[in-house]
């Protein structure tokens, strides 16, 4: 009898176990702005739309998001040039404001009247020129260890970092820099990988994620980082990233915002991110103690519950 019992538990529990869609092939496509962009959506509910960080991002290592699928859909996708989504003919049709406009022509197709957005680490400076071109097409706004303006990227905060923790990695790089060499070239980069990723993007470097080395199709696309921030952007921003500040109108900003920030990021530090206490007064501000620039997988408790409470008001 017991068996018997033990059997109808677990079949109960099979019948009732979450599947989840793959990155692969359980997806849709939508036509934005002449280019096919890739999707997949996880849950029912209001759509949570997930903005990749990067410049240059597909949605694949942001699947720890699915753990909200009984509160929102999580809606996936891989930015224009990432992916299984179209890329460009010409690097020049990558841009900040196609990034933007681009969310607002998948929420269109989608037939969203209004979506919740999240972006992560570049993916806020996505978020936040999406709120406030388009402010009235958003119920929350979630910013993930988030950058405000071109003058917060130029700190080089981590190129800091590397210099007094990777000095002999440093010193390679001053011989590189002295020969003329910019961060875009190969040989700079090669010297560059020497400096852990555990390192750069967490607090505790044991147990970097699975996630990061799954198998998907252009994972992250360097050209667009290379058209928005140039060939020499660890050192000497151009382009689109040079020239952006949302600082005075995040002000006018009415939604609810909520600013997620790590207290040992090393890319947005927390003395440019308690800035948003001043620059958006209205916002929820929450340091994560235990992270860099990885919440969501360092204190991914906290990370979703605190984001399912927030989106419930």
């Amino acid at each position: 009898m017991k068996k018997i019992i033990l059997l109808l538990v677990l079949g109960i529990n099979t019948c009732f176990a979450q599947t989840f869609p793959n990155s692969n092939t359980d997806g849709k496509y939508y036509i934005v702005n002449g280019a096919k962009i890739w999707t997949v959506t996880v849950g029912k509910g209001d759509p949570l739309f997930i903005i990749p960080g990067g410049p240059g991002n597909s949605h694949i290592t942001y699947r720890a998001f699915d753990s909200l699928y009984q509160h929102c859909m999580v809606v996936y996708f891989d930015p224009f040039g990432t992916g299984k989504s179209d890329t460009a003919k010409t690097i020049q049709e990558y841009g900040l404001k196609r990034s933007i406009d681009d969310i607002e022509g998948l929420r269109i197709a989608m037939g969203f009247s209004t979506i919740n957005v999240l972006g992560h680490s570049f993916g806020t400076i996505v978020a936040q020129g999406y709120a406030i071109k388009y402010q009235q097409h958003i119920s929350h706004l979630i910013l993930s260890l988030p950058i405000h303006s071109s003058e917060m990227l130029r700190q080089r905060n981590l190129n800091r970092e590397i210099e007094i923790y990777y000095p002999e990695v440093w010193d390679s790089i001053i011989k590189l820099r002295q020969q003329g060499r910019l961060s875009n070239d190969s040989l700079y980069k090669a010297i560059r990988e020497k400096v852990p990723s555990s390192f750069v993007y967490r607090y505790n470097p044991e147990g970097m994620s699975s996630s990061v080395n799954m198998p998907y199709p252009n994972k992250n696309n360097s050209q667009l980082n290379l058209q928005m921030g140039g060939s020499d952007a660890d050192f000497n921003i151009i382009g689109d990233l040079s020239s952006f500040d949302y600082r005075e109108d995040l002000k006018n900003l009415t939604i609810p915002i909520l600013v997620m920030a790590g207290r040992y990021d090393k890319i947005c530090p927390p003395k440019w991110t308690i800035q948003y206490k001043q620059f958006c007064p209205k916002c929820e501000f929450v340091f994560f103690e235990k992270s860099g620039h990885t919440i969501f997988r360092e204190e991914s408790e906290k990370t979703f519950a605190l984001i399912k409470t927030f989106l419930g008001k």
